[in-house]
């Protein structure tokens, strides 16, 4: 991993000042942080802050693994309660709401004084997610977006020669494929009633020409009855109502599925998993030829507000910003700077797989930031759901959508 000279000396020169300084030397702190990582599997939060607490700098890490569906709430009922951690972990359109309520540390200063972090080389929409009102209020961590992962063996004994481009292709192909007798399905995806249903509908929005504020467009109606009909004809699980990315995408690994809408943190679990031949393609458009869009994910970095040792935890979270060049190598994750390259791995596949999704990111769009989004994102999916299962039709659950989303922004 060649990784730019810049942040290489400063990450060997903060690692070399940690080490320096005895614990005898000063009073031991503790920082707490809080991720999801390590709840599913092995991150770099959980990682880096036992790498970092292992260090004899009189710094100690407590770690804390949460949920993703509760640690937004968590953390508000923390910071309510005087109980917050020192540092969290949060999805990126969550960000906002803490940062324009105060709940976070402004570190612009700390940034512009720091040999390790720089503001300057971080992609714009990641930047933007950790600002508020053109202050600093954290960094982010990793990035990432969705693409359609194929069986490329179960194409080619459909005789499929490509994979799909558009979203009659897909549907196309799915029921092509889809045996459900037997239990094999031709596609999974997550339309669960959380943040990851928001974040694989909403680009479906996008690029039928609307957009969190509006949301209730054509195409966004005629993905819902395809989407449904596939469900109800066996074509999808009706797991896609209830899992995850991460669980419905093991419907795929397993074979169980002959395409799965997913991201890139799924690439060297398929990498070791799946026993057949795998692809790559951006996700699919309404049209050939028509405008793309595609989640911009990822998580991000704070400091919280009332943290009672906001230097010792700034020296943590530049220590985790030193370790970005081992997010893909390690994790599979995108960085969110410019300046850290990506290596080929020497993996066909993988590197294939890497930039299929690195130019899917010229697409993404990002959730937000809105320091009320998780009330619009729920919305969102919540008519995703209601449509889906029928409960109503897809304009009546978009219009209820859009009028949520109405009152919320105004």
């Amino acid at each position: 991993m060649q990784f730019a000279k810049r942040g290489l000396l400063a990450g060997l020169a903060l690692g070399a000042l940690v080490a320096a300084v005895p614990a005898q030397a000063q009073d031991e702190v503790t920082i707490t942080v809080w991720s999801i990582d390590g709840a599913n599997q092995v991150g770099p939060s959980d990682t880096f802050s036992k790498e970092f607490d292992e260090m004899d700098n009189g710094i100690n890490v407590e770690y804390r693994i949460l949920q993703f569906d509760e640690i937004v709430n968590e953390t508000l009922r923390a910071f309510a309660t005087g109980n917050a951690p020192d540092i969290v972990s949060l999805d990126n359109p969550d960000f906002a709401l803490f940062s324009s309520r105060g709940a976070f540390l402004d570190i612009t200063d700390m940034a512009a004084e720091s040999d390790v972090i720089n503001p300057e080389v971080y992609f714009e929409g990641p930047l933007n997610s950790v600002s508020w009102d053109g202050r600093l209020y954290g960094v982010g961590k990793y990035t990432d977006t969705i693409g359609v992962f194929y069986n490329k063996d179960m194409f080619a004994e459909a005789g499929i020669e490509n994979p799909p481009q558009t979203w009659a292709e897909f549907e196309e192909y799915a029921r092509k494929l889809a045996k459900p007798d037997q239990g094999l399905y031709g596609a999974t995806l997550s339309a669960r009633g959380n943040e990851e249903g928001t974040f694989q509908f909403l680009p479906v929005i996008q690029m039928s020409g609307g957009g969190y504020e509006n949301v209730n467009t054509e195409g966004a109606r005629e993905w819902l009855s395809m989407v449904k009909g596939m469900i109800d004809d066996g074509v999808l699980s009706q797991d896609v109502l209830s899992l995850g990315q991460w669980d419905s995408t093991g419907t795929f690994n397993s074979g169980n599925a002959a395409m799965a809408i997913s991201g890139p943190w799924e690439i060297d679990r398929m990498v070791e998993d799946a026993d057949f031949d795998w692809g790559v393609t951006l996700l699919p458009t309404f049209g050939e030829g028509d405008e793309r869009s595609s989640a911009l994910g990822g998580f991000n970095l704070g400091i919280m507000s009332t943290t009672e040792h906001p230097e010792e935890a700034f020296k943590v979270l530049e220590y985790f910003v030193s370790q970005d060049d081992r997010l893909f190598p390690e994790f599979g994750y995108l960085p969110t700077r410019s300046d850290v390259e990506l290596p080929l791995s020497g993996i066909e596949k993988k590197d294939a797989a890497l930039a299929v999704f690195q130019e899917q990111l010229q697409y993404a769009q990002p959730r937000g930031p809105h320091p009320e989004w998780q009330k619009i994102s729920k919305a969102i999916y919540d008519a995703e759901q209601a449509a889906l299962t029928g409960q109503m039709t897809p304009d009546e659950a978009l219009s209820q959508a859009q009028k949520t989303i109405d009152t919320i922004l105004n």
